[in-house]
């Protein structure tokens, strides 16, 4: 970092992009996948199916399957229907343990056997966790969110002119073009670049900037929980009033139709707003019901929150309360992260905005490859290694993806350890496009893995329906129909390759000829 301040940060700028760029476009990819990660999960159980059932009358069916099948647990939990996810499944047992969940009909209350699948969760955890484990992977993925920033922030100080870098793009002028693409992708789009990452950052403050904490309450993070969340906290600790404890046997007392329970929360956060009940001790006295809303009714990202009423007489035992202001502060930036409020409008707008994410950031590596092509002084061994990761990560990550839609549809649905079978084709698909992408040229590996990708996005809906014997729903035929346009917007990218290289050498071709009246 020498010279003037533009070339310091022309320089920071070059190597943050370059060196976390293949990261950053994974981590911004799978990102964007995941603003629909419930949609893809639907779509990768295809045994369910949307009965269109109110979340009330939901409720009395689990209700009256669980009294039934698990009369003497302590706790049952319910995720019912909502507009995202369309689908009953209930579980018994503490809900923060992870209890193995069941499906059910919404209707006639008949289990479902659904096929095992990562499902859209996996582009979730993938996005902040690179399929890390959890800590390794926050801590990874917050050290690229950083280079992230430190490289808009110098993007800014290098683009004096970026007002009118907005307008301006030039196609087919080798170089240009692809300084141009880039600097009009992050131009348009920086006030969402700048939001999304350090948001991103934001959420896992507690992580990232421990003293704080520490300091105020001395090492003591449950503590600062039971302050920053009093409601959650009085529900979980004290297990001798109530909260699923076996060992207190209170009065048998018959439990209210939890369809009322669902009415009477809807009153508080709005009709089609429960998404899930948590009853403990169902069938005494002290029996509790937790009402919790679905993630999306407002900016304010309040996961975990819910209303408790008494499982016997209805009545409302807590309410949730108002955030203070440095909570409602870290609540907000995770709202605007996951873009949980807005319904569909605002989730495409992500979604939409997360693709030029991902092609500022592709542009700007493939720039930095057709800059050190031009060079005398390039090192060929690292230049190849560059070009190479370029198309793994840029095409192969898009294979890997659709591969991953392929694989839920062919491998037999009651397959043993099924969801592990599936990672194994994802990362098997994107381990060999790196291999690929190493052995050919590079402009032959573009255009044979983009080609593939494309091939396989636009046939997919021939493959579901092939498939799939259960009737397409709107939701799912949605999400062929994206897939569709994906893969025909690969194709014309392919297509697009070899005009934008003959261009190329025709302008290359007339600047190395002589001038006509020039001396020899």
């Amino acid at each position: 970092m020498k010279g003037s301040l533009t070339q310091s940060m022309s320089w920071l700028h070059t190597w943050c992009g370059l060196l976390l760029g293949w990261m950053l476009f994974a981590i911004f990819f799978t990102g964007t996948l995941a603003v629909f990660d419930k949609e893809i999960s639907w779509w990768m159980q295809p045994e369910l199916t949307d009965r269109a059932q109110s979340p009330t009358a939901a409720a009395n069916v689990a209700q009256r399957w669980l009294m039934e099948n698990h009369p003497d647990e302590a706790n049952w939990n319910i995720s019912l229907p909502t507009e995202r996810s369309p689908d009953l499944s209930v579980s018994v047992g503490e809900r923060r343990r992870g209890a193995a969940s069941t499906q059910l009909d919404p209707v006639s209350a008949e289990t479902i056997e659904a096929r095992e699948t990562v499902g859209g969760n996996f582009f979730f955890h993938f996005h902040y966790t690179l399929h890390l484990p959890r800590t390794l992977g926050v801590w990874v993925v917050g050290f690229a969110a950083m280079a992230m920033l430190v490289a808009l922030i110098s993007g800014i100080i290098i683009h004096k002119k970026i007002f009118k870098e907005f307008f301006t793009f030039r196609p087919a002028k080798g170089q240009r073009s692809w300084l141009d693409a880039h600097n009009a992708s992050a131009v348009l789009l920086l006030p969402f670049h700048l939001m999304i990452t350090y948001t991103g950052l934001a959420i896992f403050f507690l992580l990232y900037m421990p003293a704080a904490v520490d300091a105020l309450y001395d090492g003591d993070r449950q503590a600062y929980f039971r302050d920053a969340q009093p409601a959650r906290a009085s529900e979980q600790a004290p297990r001798g009033q109530g909260r699923g404890d076996k060992s207190i046997h209170a009065p048998a007392a018959p439990l209210l139709p939890l369809g009322d329970i669902v009415s009477r929360a809807e009153a508080h956060y709005g009709p089609g707003m429960i998404g899930g009940l948590a009853v403990s001790n169902p069938g005494r006295l002290n029996a509790q019901v937790t009402a919790r809303p679905v993630l999306g009714n407002r900016i304010e990202l309040t996961k975990g929150e819910g209303m408790v009423f008494s499982g016997v007489t209805g009545e409302l035992i807590q309410a949730p309360e108002p955030s203070r202001t440095s909570q409602l502060t870290q609540r907000v930036m995770a709202g605007l992260h996951f873009a949980q409020f807005g319904g569909y409008p605002m989730r495409w707008l992500y979604f939409i905005c997360g693709l030029i994410s991902c092609a500022m950031i592709a542009t700007g590596l493939v720039l930095y490859a057709v800059k050190q092509r031009k060079q005398a002084k390039a090192n060929p061994q690292f230049l190849r290694t560059v070009e190479s990761l370029n198309v793994a990560v840029v095409a192969g990550l898009a294979l890997g993806c659709v591969a991953l839609l392929w694989s839920n549809r062919l491998l037999p649905a009651g397959m043993a350890d099924r969801q592990n079978w599936e990672l194994q084709l994802f990362f098997g698909v994107w381990a060999l496009s790196w291999l690929h992408a190493w052995l050919r040229k590079p402009l032959d590996a573009w255009r044979e893995q983009l080609s593939t990708a494309a091939l396989l996005a636009v046939t997919l809906p021939v493959l579901d329906l092939w498939t799939n014997q259960v009737s397409l729903d709107a939701m799912r035929l949605s999400l062929l129909a994206s897939v569709a346009s994906m893969g025909l917007l690969l194709g014309w990218t392919v297509w697009k390759i070899p005009t934008i290289m003959a261009a190329r050498k025709v302008r290359s071709a007339r600047l190395d000829q002589p001038v006509a009246g020039a001396s020899s």
